[in-house]
Parts: C-alpha cells; sequence; structure tokens
C-alpha cells in the first residue's frame, strides 16, 4: 500500500536525522486552517482527507489525531494504513503530545517542521513531555520524500474595492497603528492570512475556497511592509500600495527582515498564529510582546457597509439554494441525479448571482448514511443516486465580493421513518432556541451554546462539534475569535459579529440532519440591570417542513417558523419564476 511504503520511507529518513518520532500537522507557515496543495503533507502522508488532524510517526508505530467532524471519515480512510486513529474529546483517548510522552523513553528527539507549528503549539508540547525529550524544528522531512510536490501557487492578487469593503487600507493600518501603542510596540508582526488580506484591503487565490494570498506584513510605527510574491502584484496593485505607504518585499525575506530589528524595537506577536520559526529569527534581545492579532477583533466586527453588503449577498444566496431545491424535488426519480451532479447544479445556481466568485468551501451534498460523515465529500467512487426517500444534507455557500455565506439545508426526497423526523424536529428546536435568545451584554459562545443542545440531549444524543463559528466577508467561511461551542472561550459576542447556528443530529449507518442560518449580533434594549442583545437572521431559505413533527413544537417555536418562513417568501419570491413562486409559497405555508 501506497501509504505504507512513504511512512516505511520517512522512518528511514528520521533515522538518517536522529529523529524518534515526527509529527505532520495540518497546517501551512500560516497556521491556515485550510491550505494549498502545497502544504497538504498530512493528507500525503496519511491518505485521510479532512481539514483538521495530526500524524505523529515513530520508528514502530503511527497515529493519526482528528476531532469529531471525521471519526467516521478517518476510520475509512485509515483503513490497511497501519495508522491507528485516535479520537479526539473522547474518554481515555491522550492528546498527541501525552501519548509521545509514553512512547518515547530516555534521550530520544521529536522532529517536527518549524515552519508550521505556532509558537503555543511548541510551548504546549514542551509542557506535556517535559525536557528529557530534544526537539528538532529544522527539516521538512515530507520534503525530502514528496517528489511530486505541488509548487506554491502564482495567481495574481486582486484589489477588494471599498464599496465592498466599507473602510480603505490607510485607515485600517492607522487604526492598527494606535492599538499598537497601547502594547508599546514599535513593530507588529501579522502571519495570518485572512488578517493580512482584510487589512490591505487584497484578496487572492492562493486557497481554494478561501480568497487569501501568501503572504505576510510588518507594521512599524512609520509605514506597512507586505511580503509577497512580487510577480502576484499588478501595475494597479502595485500603485495603490505605493500612494498608501506600504513597501512591497519578497515572500521568503520575512526571516531576514525580522532578524535586522534593532536593539530597542519591541515588536507585537500573535503566539496562536506565528511560527515556532519566525519567533525563532528574531533576535533574543528584541523584546516581544504576545497579544492576539489586534486585526483579528477588528475584522470579526463588520462595519455598516459589509453588513449592508452582505444582507443583500444573503438575498441572492438563497435565491441560488432556493431554485436549487426547487429543481431538485422536481427532477429526483426522473432523471439520474447523484450527489456529484447535484453539488455541480447547485454552484451553476451560484454563478447566475452578481459577483460570485467560487464555492466558500467543498460543498457537502450527503445522501442518506453519507450525511452522518459531518464533512463528507462525494468523491467518484462515493457518489451515489439520489432516489425519492429519505434526506439530502446540502452544506454549502459561496464567496461573493460582497460578502461569504455558509448555510445548510437538510432536504426531504421521500418517506422517511418516524425517528427521522422526530430527529429533524429536534435539530430545528434547538435551533429556533438559539435563534431567539435574548442575551445580556458580555456573555460569550461558550455561555450559549447550551440552548441549541439542550432539545438534543433531552433525548439522549449530542453532535461531536462546535454549534457556530464566525463568518468572514469574502474571506475565510471559518472566522475567529468568536464561537458558539462547550469548550471555554473569552470573547465576548460584540454587535456587528457574524456567527452560525448549526445543530446537527449524526447517526452513522442511518442519516445526518444539521439546519444551519447566520445570525449577526444586534443590541436589544438597555435597562436598569445593563445592555441586552439578540441575534438578527440573515440568511432565508425555507426548512422543510416534510421533515417536521409538528406535535413537537411549541406555539412560540410554531410562531418563530411561520414568521420565518413568511419573510423567506417576501424577500425571495421577487426573484424567482412563477413556477418557483407557487413552490415556495407551499414551502413557506404555515404549520
Amino acid at each position: 500500500m501506497v501509504i505504507r511504503e512513504r511512512i516505511a520511507k520517512l522512518r528511514q529518513l528520521m533515522k538518517e536525522h536522529g529523529i524518534d518520532a515526527y509529527i505532520i500537522p495540518s497546517s501551512d507557515p500560516h497556521q491556515s486552517e485550510y491550505v494549498g496543495e502545497h502544504f497538504r503533507c498530512r493528507q500525503w502522508i496519511s491518505g485521510f482527507t479532512g481539514s483538521a488532524g495530526t500524524v505523529v510517526v515513530t520508528l514502530d508505530k503511527a497515529g493519526l489525531w482528528t476531532d469529531g467532524r471525521y471519526f467516521i471519515q478517518a476510520e475509512r480512510q485509515l483503513k490497511g494504513s497501519g495508522i491507528e486513529l485516535f479520537r479526539m474529546g473522547e474518554l481515555g483517548v491522550p492528546s498527541y503530545s501525552e501519548w509521545i510522552k509514553d512512547e518515547l523513553k530516555g534521550e530520544a528527539c521529536l522532529g517536527f517542521d518549524g515552519k508550521v507549528f505556532s509558537i503555543s503549539q511548541v510551548r504546549k508540547m514542551k509542557n506535556i513531555i517535559g525536557n528529557k525529550i530534544s526537539f528538532e524544528d529544522r527539516y521538512d522531512l515530507i520534503n525530502e520524500l514528496w517528489e511530486d510536490r505541488p509548487g506554491l501557487p502564482s495567481d495574481p492578487i486582486f484589489i477588494h474595492d471599498i464599496e465592498f469593503a466599507g473602510k480603505d487600507r490607510g485607515r485600517k493600518i492607522r487604526e492598527v497603528q494606535q492599538g499598537m501603542k497601547k502594547y508599546g510596540a514599535s513593530h507588529y508582526l501579522l502571519t495570518s492570512l485572512d488578517d493580512i488580506a482584510w487589512l490591505f484591503n487584497i484578496r487572492g487565490n492562493d486557497i481554494p475556497s478561501n480568497p487569501v494570498v501568501l503572504s505576510y506584513a510588518v507594521i512599524s510605527e512609520e509605514k506597512a511592509y507586505l511580503f509577497i510574491d512580487k510577480n502576484k502584484v499588478g501595475a494597479d496593485a502595485s500603485n495603490e500600495f505605493e500612494s498608501s505607504g506600504i513597501e512591497i518585499m519578497d515572500y521568503d525575506d520575512i526571516d531576514k527582515f525580522l532578524k535586522g530589528l534593532k536593539k530597542g524595537d519591541k515588536i507585537l506577536i500573535d503566539p496562536d498564529k506565528t511560527s515556532i520559526w519566525l519567533y525563532n529569527a528574531i533576535d533574543r534581545d528584541i523584546e516581544k510582546r504576545e497579544k492576539l492579532n489586534i486585526t483579528t477583533m477588528m475584522k470579526a466586527i463588520k462595519n455598516d457597509i459589509e453588513i449592508k453588503n452582505l444582507k443583500k449577498c444573503y438575498i441572492k444566496d438563497c435565491v441560488a439554494l432556493v431554485k436549487f431545491i426547487y429543481w431538485l424535488k422536481k427532477n429526483v426519480g426522473h432523471e439520474h441525479i447523484t450527489e456529484i451532479s447535484a453539488t455541480e447544479k447547485l454552484e451553476d445556481f451560484r454563478r447566475e448571482q452578481e459577483y460570485f466568485m467560487q464555492p466558500s468551501f467543498d460543498t457537502i451534498a450527503a445522501y442518506k448514511d453519507h450525511a452522518a460523515m459531518m464533512h463528507y465529500k462525494a468523491t467518484s467512487d462515493s457518489d451515489c443516486e439520489l432516489e425519492r426517500e429519505g434526506f439530502l444534507l446540502v452544506d454549502s455557500g459561496g464567496q461573493y465580493l460582497d460578502g461569504t455565506t455558509d448555510i445548510t439545508r437538510t432536504i426531504v426526497l421521500g418517506d422517511v421513518s418516524d425517528e427521522a423526523k422526530r430527529d429533524f424536529t429536534l435539530v430545528l428546536k434547538g435551533h429556533i432556541a438559539l435563534s431567539t435568545i435574548k442575551f445580556l451584554y458580555g456573555i460569550t459562545g461558550s455561555n450559549l451554546d447550551v440552548l441549541a443542545r439542550r432539545p438534543i440531549w433531552e433525548y439522549g444524543m449530542d453532535y461531536k462539534c462546535g454549534t457556530g463559528h464566525g463568518v468572514g466577508f469574502c474571506l475565510n467561511v471559518h472566522e475567529g475569535p468568536q464561537r458558539i461551542s462547550p469548550a471555554p472561550n473569552n470573547i465576548r459576542l460584540e454587535k456587528g459579529m457574524i456567527l452560525t447556528n448549526e445543530p446537527g443530529i449524526y447517526k452513522e449507518g442511518k442519516y445526518g440532519i444539521r439546519t444551519e442560518n447566520d445570525l449577526l449580533v444586534v443590541e436589544d434594549e438597555v435597562t436598569e440591570f445593563g445592555k441586552f442583545m439578540r441575534f438578527e437572521t440573515i440568511s432565508y431559505c425555507p426548512i422543510d417542513i416534510e421533515g417536521i413533527d409538528a406535535s413537537m413544537l411549541t406555539e412560540d417555536e410554531k410562531t418563530w417558523l411561520n414568521d420565518y418562513h413568511r419573510k423567506v417568501y417576501e424577500l425571495l419570491s421577487p426573484y424567482l419564476d412563477e413556477e418557483e413562486r407557487k413552490w415556495l409559497e407551499d414551502q413557506t405555508r404555515e404549520i
């Protein structure tokens, strides 16, 4: 088997370098969640294609650590590879650092590529593993083995116009420089690609579905430096940068620049986003101040123009989705439709919409039991024909110049069991509970997560992922720092933040159900007890009433659903033809 052969060759290389265990993460030098083909080292060595996971190879064992979204997928893809699956978060399952500590004895050496490990990750490993084991971070061993490794992307960047962005790059940079003063920093190192794209109002095509460009940035008290492949910067972009006082430097010169900082300089870095390689490039005499990226909170709170654009964006995106669902329900069982062809058809409808660029992530079109894998992606081997029965889960989104969308609908194609209807309704109840909450300012997503889970917990079920994540603006579909999850989070929900609301139930061998909308955090009222906030739903697409057991809904829940569907029809019907409008009128009828 190819994977076994690759691991054998890696072990031989490890012996040559005196390395007893080697770690291959999923990240790139910018700690990106999704990475370009050049950086898919973990996928290459393991065969596991999920977006999250870490492989550890010792001289006689190998393991993959991933989270609950990928348990079923990883188990299937690792079969026969000799790699053991470690289900993160389950009782008794060690972290990869704990496992390494138990496996390596004596004066062993742990190796990894320091360019793709953050400062925080390395510190955490050292705290767990201890000082007896030495760390070697100089070698990218996969690069020595991967003979046909794809090169770095070379597509040109483009300027994200202020009519969409709402704020020019000069103003953003000045606000960053003001933030630097609060921390007493003379320089600010920025390595995360979405932060850089947002700050400089640029977009690229270096990572599929994520319109970012491989780059680094340093902001000083006087100017800004952008480290990028200069061949990607056309004349128009170059002129804009020059007029904004931005100096363009070679992508590969970032470490040289950092090594050239002078004694007395104070540099601000985010230890969760900055690689240990760049940290080590900064002289020990340079004072390093560690904080969450200034741009992260700035980017997370959308400005008025971004919000206005995004609301318009969601109308056209949901028009595309409604046209797709109408087409699907009309034609399934009458013509050959598969998971893959349905995915392509949905993208065709999105391509008809103004400012559409590309999907915001790989569409999940999962039929029946395939949907039990949260991040399933149909392949030529797994693709199956849709029939007039069961559920089709479609989790999809688009990248538009005027916004990024993310929405999931579980579509009833025909007969479903009473159990399936019950679970569909439980997911809806959780979705409504979160959509309608009024909360005191200062609350975090961790405080609200239980609302979406409560109806599901009452039946002894759960979903092994968070309930919601932030969403970028013509940027990454997953954006921090806000999230709705059981995991502790100290980020307050602020006016202007966008979060998804996506509870679900996933049963192996049966089905997967998820209902997802995007929510905007808005102010509600101020009383003697403080300021209260609420969510405004900004994505409007019918929730399939054929899957609902109405007897399980309270009167308040029915009112929410009927009001929601009334607005769906009001917003979308003007963009539909007569047949589509009649169908939508039926799909949004009161229950």
